[in-house]
């Protein structure tokens, strides 16, 4: 289906209204315009080094993993299994968070229960696991135990309790969202 313009304005309006503030700012204020601007290009060019290979990640895991599988494994009824599953996917994960919205958009595409997709993108953000190993380094063993104990229980029950409170509607419109094409 071919978006008309006024669909895409509409869709980007926030990001085009950031672009002309910054065009603003650099001749308002050129030194903090021109900053700003320079960490804009600077963060562009980042998102362009980490996307392409998380696209490339998901497409081979659309292809090859089959949507019975993945409600299998991390579906309604996956129990245990679709917990750690979660765990790991985003704890084994590399990238920033920006780059746990695509996947979580193919899991739920594929199937997954929303609460281990909310788990995947709760250990994205704080169990990773390279950063284990340095906090580990930084602060030491007991520490980085304690905080990712505590991190392990709360994204499960932060998880738990979103999936119980979204009505039937909201998780609805959150599946329906992640089968759009960009």
């Amino acid at each position: 289906m071919k978006k008309g313009l006024p669909e895409i304005l509409k869709r980007y309006r926030v990001f085009m209204i950031l672009f002309l503030l910054n065009i603003l700012l650099a001749v308002i204020k050129p030194e903090i315009g021109l900053k700003s601007l320079d960490l804009t290009w600077k963060n562009t060019l980042e998102m362009l080094s980490v996307i392409p290979p998380i696209f490339i990640l998901l497409g081979l895991l659309d292809v090859w993993v089959s949507r019975e599988a993945m409600v299998k494994y991390m579906g309604e009824g996956s129990g245990i299994v679709g917990v750690l599953l979660g765990f790991f996917i985003g704890s084994a994960a590399a990238g920033p968070l920006y780059g746990a919205f695509p996947v979580a958009g193919v899991l739920l595409k594929k199937g997954s229960k929303l609460s281990n997709v909310f788990i995947m993108m709760g250990a994205w953000s704080t169990t990773k696991i390279p950063l284990l190993l340095f906090e580990a380094s930084a602060m030491g063993p007991k520490f980085t135990l304690l905080r990712l104990v505590m991190d392990i229980a709360g994204i499960g029950v932060i998880a738990y309790l979103t999936e119980k409170f979204l009505t039937t509607g909201e998780k609805d419109e959150i599946y329906r969202n992640s089968m759009l094409k960009i």
